[in-house]
């Protein structure tokens, strides 16, 4: 067990420091650069780190609905701007890759998936169906410190008659909060999720998550988080929330 651990924690040393972890985007066709154990808590991955090309579930499929579609565009052509001279340079937005099993890629997955079962897969891109159930994708903007999902509800959501399951939702604030948090922070964990419930968002619909930093003091990390209609028009959730930034080694061994 120890000599184990020992090569999970050499495999993500090369990834960088476990204590001080900070995340660089790049652009879309390089997807996201990461130093560090961000990789464990949120969607943000390396490609180069991988062995395999993986799915990237946040690319667009046949199950996104044209109001998706939209917004997906609408933010994704803000990842690249073109200027004057004619020469493309990075946006104010990046998109973030999102994969079903980061573990599996990551350089120490190999040894974790010895000790994490090796079936396991994210929550929330566990379902290879598109459409059925999470469908969503998310763009970070660095200099304003903000974070927006858009996001597609499937059938498989359902809590009450036609409407998406509370659950549901709260999964979704805490992957976009969680994911601005670990950005923001580097490796976190949620303390406190306080949702209020506005209006059901109907099943199938598009929703827009959109993440805002409050403050940061010391561990703890405040996000701020609402979830509207695609245009706008209609509030769905308020949320606020706390994450606190840990060690990596609070993850494999609960110090």
């Amino acid at each position: 067990m120890a000599r184990g651990l020992g090569r999970i924690c050499k495999g993500f040393q090369r990834l960088g420091s476990l204590s001080s972890i900070q995340t660089q985007l790049r652009q879309p066709s390089t997807s996201v650069s990461v130093r560090g154990t961000t990789l464990i808590r949120t969607m943000v991955a390396l490609p180069t780190l991988f062995s395999s090309k993986p799915r990237d579930f946040s690319l667009p499929n046949s199950s996104w609905g044209s109001e998706m579609m939209q917004l997906y565009e609408h933010y994704n052509s803000q990842c690249e701007v073109e200027t004057e001279g004619g020469e493309k340079q990075e946006g104010p937005w990046r998109r973030l890759p999102s994969y079903n099993r980061l573990l599996k890629y990551a350089t120490g997955g190999v040894h974790l998936s010895k000790i994490i079962q090796s079936k396991a897969r994210l929550f929330t891109r566990n379902i290879r169906d598109p459409g059925a159930a999470f469908e969503y994708v998310l763009f970070v903007n660095s200099e304003e410190q903000k974070c927006v999902c858009v996001f597609q509800a499937g059938h498989l959501l359902e809590g009450p008659p036609g409407h998406v399951h509370g659950g549901a939702i709260a999964t979704m604030i805490d992957t976009v909060t969680g994911t601005h948090a670990t950005i923001l922070s580097g490796p976190v964990m949620t303390a406190n999720l306080n949702i209020n419930y506005r209006s059901p968002i109907p099943l199938g619909s598009t929703v827009l998550l959109e993440s805002s930093l409050d403050k940061k003091e010391g561990r703890k990390t405040f996000i701020s988080c609402k979830v509207t209609s695609s245009d706008g028009s209609k509030l769905h959730t308020e949320t606020t929330a706390l994450f606190l930034s840990i060690n990596f080694s609070h993850l494999l061994l609960g110090e």
